[in-house]
């Protein structure tokens, strides 16, 4: 039987619901979803999508496991699936889920010569004291957080077994668009702030502890959903091989996001500093950018959607849910 699914490990998160959207728009409904739905509203992110198949992780991960023929359809793997929050303190759920079970679907798909791609993380350059750029050396890097080093340790392993040169890594910075809301304490600013503003006309942001950052001169390179899409499609189906950076290479601070927020909301501008809980002081980072050189010498041709834009774009599809 001639290979024809696509495997999109996360589907029904952020990123792998705008990847599988995307897909349908090129033509391809031959997808096989695997995500952990639990209690969550995530599902709906599935309805505005086509597929063949949904499994749960665990099954997905038996079905793996078995050897089942199922997997010989496989013609390409998008891995989007793991524990994304940051704040995450279970290292050994987060060691099961963010590195083990990307081992297993990495090895099997070099093992078939499927082009795989995983979703590394931004968080793995800790405070940025090496840097942002994707062709250093990842030996030294030292990620503020638990779930950043999860994501570090594929990143060594990969290397270190010789298969890095057969996969597309993504180190995705501060993606944010609709689909996100099914993530608790771990949605984007955006979606946070929306609701503040909506309920309040007031969004709160972290003071700085920092005297060379003021008050929400904290920078971010955010990143609009549909671009990440677009870049993942992109690079995986030109088979892009390599460990990149995903962000717009612009840092912008938490008040640019909040300044385009209230015109985004047609409010004015009131912004509350506030405490940043003890637990994040030490973990939280102050300066995150991408150096796109990489990406931008794969001929990537489609760029970027600029903050206000995305912003604006998003805030819109929020309001359209409550019409």
């Amino acid at each position: 039987m001639a290979k024809k699914l696509t495997l999109v490990t996360g589907g029904a998160g952020l990123i792998g619901s705008q990847i599988i959207e995307d897909l349908n728009h090129n033509g391809n409904t031959d997808i096989l979803v695997v995500d952990h739905l639990g209690t969550t509203e995530k599902w709906k992110n599935l309805q505005r999508n086509f597929f063949q198949d949904y499994f749960e992780k665990d099954k997905f991960e038996s079905l793996l496991d078995s050897n089942n023929s199922l997997l010989n359809e496989i013609s390409e793997i998008y891995h989007l699936g793991a524990c994304s929050a940051t704040t995450e303190k279970d290292a050994t759920y987060l060691i099961q889920n963010n590195f083990h079970y990307t081992k297993k679907l990495a090895e099997f798909a070099v093992s078939k010569n499927i082009p795989f791609l995983y979703a590394s993380s931004a968080a793995t350059y800790g405070e940025g004291e090496f840097g942002y750029n994707d062709k250093a050396p990842i030996e030294n890097l030292k990620p503020l957080n638990m779930y950043g080093y999860s994501k570090q340790l594929f990143d060594l392993y990969a290397k270190k077994m010789g298969i890095a040169d057969k996969l597309v890594g993504l180190k995705y910075f501060n993606v944010f668009g609709y689909g996100e809301a099914h993530k608790g304490e771990m949605r984007s600013l955006v979606l946070k702030g929306y609701e503040q503003i909506r309920d309040t006309g007031k969004l709160k942001l972290f003071k700085s502890y920092k005297p060379e950052y003021k008050d929400g001169e904290q920078k971010r390179d955010f990143l609009y959903v549909k671009d990440a899409s677009k870049i993942s499609i992109y690079l995986l189906s030109e088979r892009k091989y390599g460990l990149y950076n995903i962000g717009r290479g612009i840092a912008e601070t938490w008040n640019d996001l909040a300044n385009a927020m209230f015109a985004a909301m047609g409010k004015p501008v009131n912004v509350e500093y506030v405490e940043m809980p003890e637990s994040l002081k030490g973990k939280y980072q102050y300066y995150t950018c991408a150096e796109m050189e990489k990406i931008n010498q794969t001929g990537y041709p489609f760029g970027y959607t600029n903050l206000r834009d995305s912003v604006a774009e998003y805030v819109r599809l929020l309001l359209e849910e409550t019409t």
